[in-house]
């Protein structure tokens, strides 16, 4: 069994498959699925470090995308948010991010919050260029410093 998963990941590592796999691992994950983008863009650096900017791009392409769906979901959202419009945390939340406005999307990186901050994003009607731009600095900025910090701070040993 072991020797079948190595081979997969070998298999998905490639340069011609992995940086497509990490941009679909991205896009999922910035989607309101609970799933993260971070290791497979750590293991194909890891196999191919030549690939370090290629794949950093290609995950914030990806996770930026994925961020704009969310955007564009919740924007079609009203009828299902509706119902919860009076509860006091909901207030506070639409408060913070009206005054925020698409600023706000800087924080999209942040895990379990993030993704459905940009949903709200949408369903408040922020500009979706700015909010996009803001998605892509933050999901930009996460991927490189996450990845930096397991490759120079604490390096896996082989």
């Amino acid at each position: 069994m072991n020797a079948w998963l190595d081979q997969l990941l070998n298999l998905l590592a490639l340069p011609e498959y992995g940086l497509s796999t990490v941009f679909v691992v991205a896009f999922i994950s910035a989607t309101l699925l609970p799933l993260g983008s971070e290791p497979a863009v750590f293991a194909l650096i890891t196999l191919n470090p030549q690939l370090f900017w290629p794949a950093i791009l290609v995950a914030t392409a990806g996770n930026t995308l994925g961020g704009a769906l969310n955007w564009w979901l919740g924007y079609g959202a009203h009828k299902v948010v509706d119902k919860y419009r009076h509860s006091p945390t909901h207030v506070r939340a639409l408060g913070w991010l009206e005054r925020l406005g698409p600023p706000a999307c800087l924080l999209s990186w942040l895990p379990v919050v993030g993704d459905p901050l940009c949903a709200v994003a949408g369903w408040l009607k922020l500009p979706f260029w700015p909010c996009v731009g803001y998605m892509l600095a933050g999901k930009f900025l996460r991927y490189l410093t996450m990845t930096w910090v397991l490759l120079y701070v604490w390096p896996v040993t082989r």
